[in-house]
């Protein structure tokens, strides 16, 4: 007779494989939806969180400068 352990009878995680189009079918986390690959925390208290230099802030405040610099080069440009 087999063992049935606790994690058989668990749900299955509803994330969908990028490659085969399948769904992912670990157990799912207790009161999720997803396993615990799919489900990471966001941010800092993700594990292979490092530095923020990807994060969506991080990112928008480059694209402000960029832009801010943009519009600095193109006033200087006019006014030589």
């Amino acid at each position: 007779m087999k063992a049935i352990y606790p994690f058989q009878k668990s749900p299955r995680c509803t994330a969908m494989s990028k490659r085969s189009r399948k769904p992912c079918q670990a157990p799912a986390v207790r009161g999720w939806t997803v396993c615990r690959f799919h489900g990471a925390p966001k941010g800092v208290r993700n594990g292979a969180y490092k530095d923020g230099l990807h994060t969506k802030e991080a990112v928008e405040d480059r694209r402000k400068v960029q832009k801010l610099l943009r519009k600095v080069r193109e006033n200087i440009a006019n006014i030589l």
